[in-house]
């Protein structure tokens, strides 16, 4: 019986616990779904910094593309070791006299040499490329894969995406040094088939740019150099602003760190890597120090020079990086610096543009106003003058009366000639009052509020005030977050008919359809300038490009504080 009652008990265990075993294999599913729903939002919001990250590589990318196919140009620029300069223009002449005999014998099978050169280089740096985009879609699918996954997948999701952009920076540093490695093989067999002569004549362009940067640091750069700042607009559409040329010149800043970070900006013939290290940022340094001098000193009648001074800081430190295993810059890194030159100058004369355009505007509102302060005044003073002929008639009037027959006469004659002066005196006046009565005068203004309504919303208004700014001041008060910016200021003899004249051509493009009065208008300023002249006016000053410097610095403000919130 005991051992009947044991068996028993252990069969009543047995099947408790395979009970319990059962409801933890169907519970323990609902429990992660029901986690793994408190952690979704938190999952999407990564994945989401994730695929920005992917689209920031996808940028790394492209700036990679660029410089590899910037890299082909530095054949005929790299330089070898160059011995001490020793008498350096004679010496130069005679190698440039050995260069023309020798090259014409060998010149046709270099240029074979460095095409098929060129032609491999630019193989491998579209196969790098494809290798770098086909990571990057992988990443990107991967990261599409796992949105509905718990924290592990999204765990393993980062380190992917860690990984690709690992692998693009390693692969484009790959394709950088595979190109060099190209170019230098296509000089070393440039070098070969002509032997001295291009020795010869890589030390004599060396040497010719060597004494010229040497010879402008000693001498000035004088007017050798003059080229005109509004030169670099040439390119740029009419509509190109100073933000525009600013967000040119940030980028352009950026490219030139990274170059730096990456390794990019020099090179040297060290085989020793801390050695290597050492010198090319002996190099760089030298070069950059030079070069952020020369563009602090940007203004509106130096680019010249300055474009000068940076190529003859590349010619300089590169000559004397020669006694470091020819520690230099690249050409590419030139390329760089030379570009932020560009549009550093570029924003130098746009901010001077806008800021000459808002002067003239402001000056013609306050010669308008002047003329009419004048008007005013003659008023005051034909007023003045009529009363005192007044006063000096009823006193001609009253001795005339007393006067004897031979007095009669003198005091008619100057009664008469009282009445001339008093009816020249009132016909100025009269003149003067009308003009001043002509209530039709005033401005009709064009202006501007992007961060309140966006962009292309205009408001076309008029007013009849001596400063006609104080209502675009009124305008822009509490009830908007930022102020007015002024595109235009039109003077009118008849300004209420010109601004209905506006308000019914552009009565299609009304932002309030049910109350025209408000009198906004979503169109180009193009098209406003365009009807205006169209109206025969013509003396006036167009501002094409809103500063909206309020909503601007507000935007850069909150991308700065959503960046720290990333980080």
């Amino acid at each position: 019986m005991k051992l009947k009652d044991i068996l028993m008990e252990q069969t009543g265990s047995g099947s408790a616990i395979a009970v319990i075993i059962t409801l933890l294999i169907f519970l323990t599913p609902l429990i992660f779904a029901w986690l793994s729903k408190r952690k979704r939002k938190i999952v999407e919001s990564k994945l989401e910094e994730s695929i920005e990250q992917l689209e920031e590589l996808k940028k790394q990318l492209k700036e990679s593309k660029q410089e590899v196919s910037r890299s082909k140009k530095k054949v005929t620029e790299l330089n070898d070791k160059y011995s001490p300069i020793i008498d350096m223009e004679s010496h130069t002449k005679q190698l440039l006299d050995e260069v023309e005999k020798k090259v014409k014998n060998n010149r046709y099978e270099s240029e074979r040499l460095l095409a098929n050169a060129e032609k491999e280089a630019n193989k491998v740096s579209v196969n790098s490329h494809a290798r770098a985009d086909k990571l990057i879609a992988d990443a990107e699918q991967d990261v599409v894969n796992i949105k509905a996954e718990s924290k592990e997948l999204n765990v393993k999701a980062n380190q992917k995406l860690k990984d690709a952009k690992e692998k693009v920076v390693t692969l484009t540093n790959d394709a950088h040094e595979e190109a060099n490695r190209i170019i230098e093989l296509a000089k070393a067999n440039a070098q070969e088939i002509a032997g001295d002569a291009y020795d010869a004549k890589l030390k004599a362009g060396s040497y010719e740019s060597a004494i010229r940067a040497m010879k402008n640091t000693i001498e000035g750069y004088k007017d050798d150099y003059i080229i005109p700042n509004h030169s670099v607009l040439d390119d740029l559409a009419d509509e190109f602003s100073f933000k525009d040329a600013g967000a040119q010149l940030k980028q352009a800043r950026k490219r030139v760190k990274d170059m730096v970070k990456q390794g990019h900006a020099g090179d040297c013939d060290y085989v020793e890597a801390h050695r290597k290290t050492y010198a090319i940022h002996f190099a760089v340094d030298a070069f950059n120090g030079k070069v952020d001098s020369a563009l602090a000193k940007v203004k509106h009648d130096n680019f010249g020079k300055i474009k000068q001074e940076i190529i003859d800081a590349f010619a300089l430190v590169n000559h004397n990086g020669a006694p470091f295993r020819s520690a230099r810059i690249n050409q590419a890194f030139l390329d760089a610096r030379q570009e932020e030159l560009k549009w550093a100058v570029s924003t130098h004369e746009l901010r001077q543009i806008e800021l000459a355009e808002q002067r003239e505007i402001k000056q013609q509102i306050r010669e308008e106003e002047k003329a009419r302060k004048e008007m005013e005044k003659a008023i005051k003073e034909a007023e003045k003058e009529e009363r005192l002929i007044q006063k000096a008639l009823e006193k001609a009037r009253a001795e005339l009366a007393n006067a004897n027959e031979e007095q009669r006469k003198e005091f008619e004659a100057q009664l008469a000639d009282l009445e001339g002066k008093l009816e020249e005196a009132e016909e100025r006046g009269q003149r003067a009052l009308s003009m001043a009565q002509q209530t039709r005068r005033g401005h009709v203004y064009v202006i501007s509020n992007v961060g309140s309504f966006g962009e292309n919303v205009f408001k076309i208004g008029m007013t009849r005030r001596l400063e006609p700014l104080d209502r675009v001041k009124e305008l822009g008060d509490a009830s908007v977050p930022f102020s007015f910016d002024v595109h235009a200021m039109l003077y009118s003899e008849d300004a209420p008919t010109l601004e209905k004249e506006l308000h019914r051509r552009f009565n299609r493009e009304s932002v309030n359809k049910v109350n025209p009065r408000k009198e906004f208008f979503r169109t180009s300023l193009a098209e406003i300038k365009q009807m205006v002249d169209n109206q025969g006016i013509a003396d006036v000053h167009w501002t094409m490009k809103a500063e909206a410097a309020e909503y601007r610095e507000s935007l850069a403000i909150e991308a700065a504080q959503q960046e720290e919130n990333v980080a």
